[in-house]
């Protein structure tokens, strides 16, 4: 039996950005039958069993506790559960599937910038048209939340299951909450986005759910998996820096891990000679110019990791922390 279930897109652009992703990190998703199969098995990754979900149900099981870990956007995650507390924490953000919430309006509205100003327009807008303002969306807990937490009451919310951009040319709404990569479709649908209307910045994450069963084979299983996602991810910040250094120069070593946080991966017995240090990526140069006013004056080479296994592994951190109340219990 499976100790851990993790939940994963089963179609579109984010399914094939999660496969990529564990790919990198040299990890192989393999279908249980066929490609219409729902379930799956990560290879090398014993007692993990793979639920293959649309997005949208991977937020609603790990809010409802039905899967461990799963991948999904986080906008979903915050609308299963827009209130302060959340059942499900965010243990790594995945760098694909950016989306911005937005607050748009149409761009003929040339005196409404901000969400105070919309407050006034809803106002105005009950008063002559004996109705509230309407707003398209499928956000309908994010809405709720953020008009709320900017004083806006004077409004109704129109749900919308397909285009929510084009509500306004079309009639049936006023303003939207809606998501946006680009902005791009907004312009061309006559909108603009409100100075302070960006709701929430979204993209991918791997979140756990704080309702599930979170006991010793489950959590071993997350911590196998997080600590090879948490070694990639860290590597991807990171370059290999090899240089030969002479006894005279020996003293940069404590220079470059002050003032760069580059790490001694490896050095000789002697003093002098080849030394290795894991670097950020954005420190690199500030690496090589040490190096040289220390006076090495040898080659020295950039290489970047594939993966840096250490003590720290962030995901399961932020793991631990989050489940160890339900623990106690």
């Amino acid at each position: 039996m499976s100790a851990l279930t993790l939940a994963l897109p089963s179609k579109g652009r984010l399914q094939e950005q999660v496969t990529e992703y564990l790919n990198d990190a040299g990890i192989k998703l393999k279908r249980a039958a066929g490609a219409r199969d729902y379930r799956a098995t990560l290879d090398g990754m014993p007692g993990i069993e793979v639920k293959l979900l649309s997005a949208g149900d991977i937020a609603s099981a790990l809010i409802s506790g039905d899967v461990h870990l799963g991948v999904t956007g986080e906008d979903l995650i915050a609308e299963e559960s827009p209130g302060p507390v959340r059942p499900a924490a965010l243990l790594q953000p995945l760098g694909f599937g950016f989306a911005d919430v937005v607050v748009a309006v149409p761009k003929s509205w040339i005196d409404v910038s901000t969400m105070a100003d919309l407050d006034d327009v809803c106002t105005v807008f009950h008063t002559r048209h004996h109705r509230r303002l309407r707003v398209a969306t499928k956000y309908l807990g994010i809405t709720r939340a953020f008009f709320a937490a900017h004083g806006i009451a004077d409004y109704r919310i129109v749900e919308s299951l397909g285009a929510t951009e084009g509500a306004p040319a079309a009639g049936t709404a006023e303003a939207i909450v809606d998501i946006t990569t680009t902005g791009a479709t907004l312009v061309a649908n006559g909108l603009k986005i409100l100075d302070d209307g960006v709701i929430l910045k979204s993209q991918a994450n791997l979140a756990a759910s704080l309702k599930a069963q979170w006991d010793a084979p489950a959590l071993a299983a997350a911590e196998r998996l997080t600590a090879r996602l948490s070694a990639r991810e860290l590597a991807r910040g990171a370059q290999v820096l090899r240089a030969q250094i002479p006894a005279k120069s020996v003293k940069v070593v404590k220079a470059l891990s002050a003032k760069t946080g580059c790490t001694l991966l490896s050095q000789p017995k002697g003093g002098a000679g080849d030394y290795a240090f894991l670097c950020p990526k954005e420190k690199v140069m500030d690496a090589l110019d040490l190096l040289r006013d220390a006076g090495v004056a040898t080659a020295v080479s950039a290489e970047a990791a594939d993966y840096v296994f250490g003590e720290h592994n962030p995901a399961f951190g932020r793991l631990r922390e989050a489940v160890a109340p339900n623990r106690r219990r």
